[in-house]
């Protein structure tokens, strides 16, 4: 049976809180899911995050979920993306220590998805990952083009229009979930299973 595991990890502003969702067996890979936008309430709890981890789990990976700094229990205060991506960057060498030098996936959501889009420059992930990024919030950088990109047709807090326009130079394909809004209700099933089949086809 998969376990959860709560983690303390050391973070440039101090420590952050995490939780690790082992698979059954060996993992095939380090998935590491960040959440939405902290001044907005995101957390690690995240229904869309708590989803993500999970599928990552079913698909034989080690996942971890953490609080950005300033949220929950973590260290230091909110730092607009930039110190984000320093809490990425140790959770993942964390998670590598711990569990070994895996394949990694970085997935995110929202504020998420931004830092990690900065974060895969710099850490060069086997995938990302990107449910609703925070396009046209902030600075969105360029993303590979095996990305895995999921989003809303109806989302009211990050317009279609916005990922498409941020997208389109890239020619990288959006897949749309019709009458769907920013949180996903409803749809969190078919986000699983979205998230499965690309991973089943394109495994690691």
């Amino acid at each position: 049976m998969a376990a959860t595991e709560k983690l303390v990890i050391a973070g440039q502003a101090g420590r952050l809180e995490g939780v690790v969702h082992h698979p059954e067996g060996s993992p095939r890979a380090i998935a590491v899911v960040a959440h939405p936008l902290p001044t907005m309430g995101g957390t690690m709890e995240n229904k869309v995050v708590t989803t993500l981890a999970k599928t990552f789990v079913e698909l034989g990976c080690a996942a971890v979920r953490f609080n950005f700094r300033g949220t929950g229990n973590s260290a230091g205060a909110f730092d607009e993306g930039n110190g984000e991506v320093d809490d990425v960057i140790a959770v993942v060498e964390h998670a590598q220590q711990t569990l070994g030098e895996l394949p990694l996936v970085l997935a995110g959501f929202s504020f998420g998805g931004y830092v990690q889009a900065r974060a895969a420059q710099r850490l060069h992930p086997r995938r990302l990952v990107l449910i609703a990024p925070a396009v046209g919030r902030f600075a969105m950088p360029q993303v590979p083009p095996d990305t895995l990109l999921i989003h809303g047709e109806q989302d009211d807090v990050i317009p279609l229009q916005e990922a498409l326009f941020w997208a389109r130079p890239q020619h990288l394909p959006i897949v749309v979930l019709p009458e769907t809004e920013h949180f996903f209700h409803g749809r969190l099933n078919l986000l699983r299973q979205l998230v499965v089949k690309e991973f089943n086809g394109n495994p690691l």
